[in-house]
């Protein structure tokens, strides 16, 4: 259900292992437990898919490509969706038996107890935590969207199960795709080898037109429409600031290093007249413990000029991290893409899965979603939040309200699928309470 307007031009990639190897490595899941066991004797790894939208269709194909780019036979076992529709759409595109197709709030379940060895989270995001959880509790290797949550306590709750997945050996690869693109990789190699100096700023954005409105189709209940229209609501969105600029925010943690110590902004619903309850624009700035401040843009606004980059300044130069870094004086060197990052990112979890070395992004991606909380909190409210009590404590604002021990939960308790949810107001700067 999950989608992202990034752009997906088809490029070149790299070349494909040798299957002679990959058959090799199969027989490596045998040395994993139960978490590949069986598909070392089928030779295929099977992969349930929760949220059948466009992301998550498009993530199915993408872990299909990523396993025959490494050798290996990915083949998608189970589906499930909130809605009977798009799940039952999606199990007939991949010959799916009906059994192995679920639906309703509890879907999840079906598919990580259907016999899956990899689940991919693609629900909207305010559900991932908990459905990260379930996989993790039961032995499940992990592909799952950005934002990895909404708000500090399901986001916490990644970062604890993000642990419990390393003591199992259960590789976690988030959706954060320019992480596994080589003009980034390349790129911020050299920012952390020293090229420009330290990073004094950095400028990060995702300027762009409006999103998608779903108008509420006859017979909804309140919880259904918010769940189907869920890009509007904060529960099951965390703003756009959370589900989109989070790329280039965690682009700013991967450069910086770090995250941040603070966060301070502003922001607002000057433009957007679709039903819900989220911003059009926000304007953020973080610092960052080495002084560095990252100033950070996102909005959703109609004809206007786009813009979704990042750019950093060093004390000895400046860097596009998607492809360039520039010393003062010297020529500009350029690095290209060579791999579609989408698939990319699959391929990498299953190679290392199969390498018997789990790549674990969980803490990684938890970190710069909360990164994404913090600003929205900030702005939603005017105030300076901080990441924890001892960066409060740095700034001599000692007892200051930081997310590492908010209590913020957004998830409605008790939901019903068929149950009545109040419409929830727009937030307002001055009046939003920090819980």
């Amino acid at each position: 259900m999950q989608r992202d307007n990034t752009s997906q031009t088809p490029i070149t990639r790299r070349g494909v292992l040798k299957t002679s190897a990959a058959v090799g490595a199969v027989a490596a899941f045998a040395t994993l437990g139960t978490n590949f066991a069986h598909a070392a004797g089928s030779d295929a790894i099977k992969v349930g898919l929760i949220g059948c939208g466009g992301r998550g269709s498009g993530a199915a194909a993408q872990s299909v490509q990523g396993g025959r780019q490494v050798g290996a036979n990915v083949q998608i076992a189970a589906v499930g969706d909130v809605f009977e529709r798009p799940a039952r759409n999606l199990a007939r595109n991949w010959k799916l038996p009906n059994d192995k197709c679920f639906t309703g709030l509890d879907n999840y379940k079906g598919v990580i107890d259907s016999g899956v060895d990899l689940v991919i989270l693609a629900t909207p995001p305010g559900f991932r935590p908990y459905h990260f959880q379930y996989a993790i509790e039961k032995g499940k290797h992990v592909f799952f969207e950005k934002p990895v949550g909404v708000d500090p306590v399901g986001v916490r709750l990644v970062m604890e199960m993000g642990d419990k997945a390393a003591e199992k050996k259960l590789g976690v690869v988030a959706g954060t795709q320019r992480r596994h693109e080589d003009n980034y990789q390349e790129t911020v190699r050299r920012i952390h080898d020293g090229m420009i100096g330290d990073v004094l700023h950095m400028s990060v954005y995702w300027n762009g037109g409006g999103i998608w409105s779903r108008p509420r189709e006859a017979g909804m209940s309140d919880v259904e429409y918010q769940i189907h229209n869920w890009y509007h609501y904060i529960w099951v969105c965390g703003d756009q600031i959370c589900e989109q600029h989070v790329h280039n925010l965690d682009v700013a943690n991967w450069v910086m290093n770090s995250h941040p110590l603070s966060a301070y902004g502003m922001g607002g619903r000057q433009v957007r007249r679709t039903p819900g309850q989220i911003w059009d624009h926000f304007a953020i700035e973080y610092e960052y413990p080495n002084g560095g401040r990252v100033l950070s843009f996102c909005r959703h606004w109609g004809n206007t000029q786009d813009k979704v980059s990042e750019f950093a300044i060093g004390s000895k130069g400046t860097s596009d991290p998607s492809g360039w870094v520039a010393v003062k004086g010297g020529a500009r060197q350029s690095f290209k893409r060579t791999v579609d990052g989408y698939v990319q990112e699959h391929a990498d979890l299953i190679k290392s899965i199969l390498d018997g070395k789990p790549l674990n992004e969980a803490r990684q991606v938890a970190e710069s979603t909360m990164v994404a909380v913090m600003g929205r909190m900030s702005a939603y409210t005017g105030r300076k939040i901080y990441w924890d009590a001892e960066a409060a404590k740095a700034d001599r604002k000692e007892g200051a309200f930081n997310v590492m021990e908010s209590k913020l939960d957004t998830m409605p308790k008790n939901l019903d699928l068929k149950g009545s949810l109040p419409e929830p107001p727009v937030p307002m700067p001055g009046t939003e309470k920090l819980i």
